[in-house]
């Protein structure tokens, strides 16, 4: 048995080299290192792109900002210029993002605890882990449902 593993692993190592020349190697490395690079610049310009169209966009409120103060001067002194009624759109307010629910939570950390505390405790550790995860789930849901709960009684309250 002992001389077919040493013969195994010296046939793997002799075909695994086998056509890989130092010089192969290399320029395989420097191609993949050139991709890199190249990956990162198409990258930055289209940052950069961006960039250039937030600043665009931003230099044009500004400019309908000045043009509506000009305005208002204007119309101040008493010069026959029309005033501008048109405002920018107010950009709508970004939505809070919603995140996991306590009861999702509970559930998550509950399935967690719950198969390394079976996995631990039973002899058949795969069997102790499918358990406790069922387990451990049921109850840090049933947790995080009652948390969920008082937080809603608390909200409406207020």
């Amino acid at each position: 048995m002992k001389h077919v593993l040493i013969a195994l692993a010296t046939s793997v190592a002799l075909f695994s080299c086998q056509g890989n020349t130092a010089t192969e190697t290399a320029t395989a490395i420097e191609n993949a290192k050139q991709a890199t690079i190249d990956s990162m610049n198409t990258i930055s310009a289209v940052k950069q792109k961006v960039i250039d169209s937030m600043n665009t966009v931003n230099a044009g409120r500004s400019r309908h900002a000045a043009t509506a103060t000009s305005n208002s001067q204007y119309e101040n002194s008493g010069a026959a210029v029309p005033a501008t009624t048109e405002t920018p759109a107010a950009a709508p307010a970004p939505a809070k993002k919603k995140g996991w629910s306590h009861t999702a939570k509970g559930a998550v950390v509950g399935a967690g605890a719950g198969a390394v505390t079976g996995a631990i405790v039973n002899k058949d550790h795969l069997k102790g882990a499918a358990i406790g995860t069922l387990i451990g789930a049921g109850a840090g849901a049933a947790t995080g449902a009652i948390v969920d709960h008082s937080k809603k009684k608390k909200s409406v309250s207020q």
